[in-house]
């Protein structure tokens, strides 16, 4: 039994690492905020500033450090970028599993623990999340690892050395983005149970060691905030003032009590589950009344995962700002409450239909797709094409990966039939996410990393040309091939330009400027320019001094449609 227990341990660390690696070192960060966090890493490395991160010549203040440190770090290691900017959410995904599997396998059984594992791996939204080099992936690991804690002591104790490194994590979330906080949340359900006489359930808050929770919260905040505080104030300047001002307070509790952005109606968060949670949660019918009856017998196990999944989905639905990856955090937990029933689900008739009609309807949607690219109305190439500048090569190599994917889920389906439709799932999607990794990442990464448009830049400015930026994007700067001069990045773009066009000006045989379409105003002459093409969605112009023909000051139309453009592209 033991050694059956091993190889199905071995076949789920293969298949993640496989999943969650495909592609790796084979693609440079995409849009939205991939470019923006490896711009930031990139210039810690090269300038040897850890404890300020800057974007360009500009404080960047929108999140706390830890993943760009990290991108740092990893990149000192092994010195490839398209590797390094990715390993953080990599190893993190992996440290998620891990640590449901191994509290699914003491609360339960190793098998158990085994299901809870795989069930979190194919969740769309955190396989998606977890191949992408963001902090959603680092924060889940590190709110899952206070979790893992606070239940070993909560549940299993008690521990204090796992009490304290519950609290521990929940402080290094707060350093990674500012929610690790709701780690906490897990002591509401868990007092509540002890209070009412739970068996199982104890919070041993008589204990004097109790403290050494909260002291190891604040003590994991202080290895950020002390520093940087100190620095700032002796550092003097405005902008670190305001930099301290920003982290701290607007982009944390400012912007969960009053969120300026991303509004969203009341049900978005159960929208996202009923959507990015699949598959796992169509088995939500049925462990409802399952759940129900443990609870009935006072079995905290269940208890204390559901009350925080519960806490967590309300917590993130207060604020008029959502994104679908907020509630991201709960999947492990939900996971965990549902691997003991899994089991017992999947020998269900109605599940494995269920299962096998997801499956279907997914993998012929796939096939669909790429039929109707190749041989049907071109319009979906034709978007592809007119929005990202991708050729027709691009579009056809994307079809044949869908018309792959489509038919590798239908020869399952066929081959294990309705009874075997979970495993038939589960194959279906991690061949699925293997083929985008090694395949779709090489097809889009010049179009979709700017790679491509800099690359153009670079050969026509030539090795002794240099380049200003105006309206620029983090992966303009990232994926340029020298260095580059910018004029601040939330600077107003008319002002971008206006100093653009004076550094231009001293040297005008050999500056060029990158100019972002919305930004070129009727000073500059687009019939002297050049029209790159389009990258990220978005078309972009290399402008020589010949084409500044007149004062860059913007008339008020001109104004009121660049501030426009410039909201609505700050605040993607």
């Amino acid at each position: 039994m033991r050694k059956t227990s091993t190889k199905e341990f071995w076949l789920l660390a293969i298949t993640a690492l496989l999943v969650l690696g495909a592609g790796l070192g084979m693609r440079d960060p995409w849009p939205s905020d991939e470019p923006r966090f490896a711009l930031v890493a990139k210039q810690m490395f090269d300038s040897g500033d850890w404890l300020f991160p800057h974007r360009g010549i500009e404080l960047y203040s929108d999140k706390p450090p830890m993943l760009m440190w990290l991108q740092a770090a990893f990149y000192a290691l092994v010195r490839d970028w398209r590797v390094a900017f990715l390993l953080p959410s990599l190893l993190a995904a992996l440290g998620t599993l891990a640590c449901v599997y191994d509290l699914g396998r003491r609360l339960w059984t190793r098998r158990v623990g085994l299901y809870a594992a795989w069930a979190v791996l194919f969740a769309l939204q955190f396989t998606f999340q977890a191949k992408k080099a963001q902090i959603d992936p680092l924060v889940v690991f590190f709110i899952t690892l206070a979790n893992y804690g606070l239940l070993r002591h909560l549940l299993l104790g008690p521990s204090w050395r796992w009490w304290t490194a519950g609290w521990f994590f929940a402080g290094i979330g707060v350093i990674t983005k500012g929610v690790g906080i709701i780690a906490l949340l897990m002591l509401l359900p868990a007092a509540a149970a002890a209070l009412a006489g739970w068996p199982r359930v104890r919070l041993h808050a008589r204990n004097p060691r109790f403290w050494l929770g909260p002291l190891a919260l604040l003590a994991a905040i202080a290895l950020w905030l002390v520093p940087v505080v100190i620095a700032a104030l002796a550092n003097g300047a405005p902008e670190y003032r305001v930099y301290l001002n920003d982290i701290l307070f607007r982009q944390t509790a400012k912007r969960y009590a009053r969120s300026w952005d991303h509004a969203q109606p009341i049900w978005y968060h159960l929208a996202t589950m009923a959507t990015m949670w699949m598959p796992v949660i169509l088995a939500l019918p049925w462990a409802i009344p399952a759940w129900w009856r443990r609870l009935r017998r006072r079995d905290p196990r269940y208890l204390l995962p559901l009350a925080w999944w519960v806490l967590v989905v309300v917590f993130f639905t207060i604020p008029t700002g959502k994104r679908d990856v907020y509630i991201l955090p709960a999947l492990p937990m939900f996971c965990l409450a549902l691997a003991p029933l899994l089991p017992g689900l999947l020998r269900k008739r109605g599940v494995q239909w269920l299962l096998w009609t997801f499956t279907a309807f997914a993998t012929l949607v796939s096939l669909g797709a790429g039929l109707a690219m190749l041989f049907g109305e071109p319009a979906f190439e034709r978007k592809l094409i007119d929005s990202r500048g991708a050729t027709g090569e691009v579009a056809i190599a994307i079809a044949w990966v869908m018309i792959a994917g489509g038919a590798w889920g239908m020869a399952l389906l066929a081959w294990l039939r309705v009874r075997g439709a979970a495993l038939a799932m589960v194959a279906w999607l991690g061949g699925l996410w293997v083929l985008y990794g090694l395949f779709a990442y090489p097809i889009l990464n010049d179009t979709s990393s700017a790679r491509g448009v800099m690359a153009l830049v670079g050969r026509r400015i030539g090795p002794q040309g240099e380049l200003g930026l105006v309206a620029w994007k983090e992966q303009n700067l990232l994926m340029a091939d020298r260095p580059a001069q910018t004029f601040g990045f939330k600077v107003p773009w008319d002002e971008q330009l206006r100093r653009g066009v004076a550094w231009q000006a001293e040297r005008p045989a050999q500056r060029w400027l990158f100019v972002q379409e919305p930004a070129m105003l009727a000073c500059i002459d687009r019939g002297r320019s050049e029209l790159l093409g389009v990258a990220n969605r978005r078309r972009w112009y290399l402008v020589p001094a010949a084409a500044v023909v007149a004062p860059c000051v913007p008339t008020a139309e001109e104004l009121a449609k660049e501030r426009k453009e410039q909201g609505v592209i700050d605040a993607e």
